[in-house]
């Protein structure tokens, strides 16, 4: 089994994002969850399958997003650079990282070809080490890539040497465990966020294994740290939670609430309640081990 965890460029639109995920699952994958983020405007699909299966899905899902997303009109707090921003590939099971890779390379190689959308591969799928970092490959945003795209160094592993017009470019890639989660502040201030925000991030010498990045939520009148935990064994939801915790304190801030986008493996919430993390909705039916024995 493996897992893929696509993100896509739309959070308001819901039945473009419904159309998408129906395509998922009409290509025989089993859907896991649909988050949906108006105020990213951006949407996270998960579903999980062998390779096969998860081929059709993704192939699927990078057509009807292509189809009916037009990064020309979308506006968002969140990076981007595609109408299907990133599509990874995580090993569940009895899988492996190569079978993973192996995905990653076929999907990417039909998406260029047959949709003629430029692709990166990136992570454990990287044909070089410039790419494995999803963050630089993804600098410049949709509107930064013709003029990317010009330098030798970024020639796309597959697809034209040109951004698809209203599609972009997609990230396709093989990882590990990745925790999406954001903490909620009661401020406006996005000058705190973004200052817990470097406090927390290992490249600015926070916690191991975290990205961060303080965004305002417009639609509340708040702001959020948001968290990519892409080492849960040394850095789990439960300590980067008390560690946003703590530096908020410090500036006088409280937490409204946290969030955890899509699903989050056992090992990564251990200990951890719903009211001890002030999460949005209950623990419990975001564990992916739960989600896949319920299906």
């Amino acid at each position: 089994m493996i897992e893929c965890v696509p993100n896509l460029s739309e959070g308001t639109d819901r039945a473009a994002i419904e159309g998408i995920a129906d395509a998922v699952a009409a290509s025989g994958c089993h859907m896991l969850d649909l988050h949906i983020d108006a105020d990213h405007n951006r949407s996270v699909v998960t579903f999980v399958g062998d390779e096969d299966s998860l081929y059709g899905g993704a192939i699927a899902l990078a057509r009807e997003a292509a189809a009916r997303i037009d990064l020309r009109e979308h506006r968002g707090v969140h990076p981007r650079m595609g109408a299907v921003d990133v599509i990874p590939f995580v090993p569940l099971s009895n899988s492996t990282m190569s079978a993973s890779i192996r995905l990653a390379r076929k999907v990417g190689s039909t998406i260029g070809e047959d949709l003629g959308i430029p692709v990166f591969l990136y992570e454990a799928a990287a044909t070089c080490e410039l790419r494995r970092n999803l963050a630089t490959i993804r600098k410049g945003g949709f509107e930064g890539l013709g003029e990317k795209l010009a330098r030798d160094e970024w020639t796309p592993d597959f697809g034209p040497r040109a951004p698809h017009r209203t599609a972009g470019a997609v990230a396709v890639g093989a990882r590990d465990f990745l925790v999406a989660f954001n903490v909620v502040l009661a401020t406006g201030e996005l000058s705190v966020a973004r200052r817990i925000a470097a406090s927390i991030r290992a490249a600015d010498g926070g916690l191991a294994g975290v990205k961060a990045l303080g965004l305002p939520l417009a639609g509340r009148g708040l702001v959020q740290v948001s968290m990519n935990l892409t080492d849960i064994e040394a850095t789990d939801v439960p300590r980067a939670y008390a560690r946003v915790e703590r530096e908020a304190a410090s500036a006088g801030v409280s937490i409204v609430e946290s969030e955890i986008v899509g699903l989050v493996p056992r090992a990564a919430v251990l200990e951890a309640t719903t009211s001890s993390l002030r999460l949005d909705r209950d623990l419990e039916s975001v564990v992916l081990e739960n989600r896949i024995a319920s299906r």
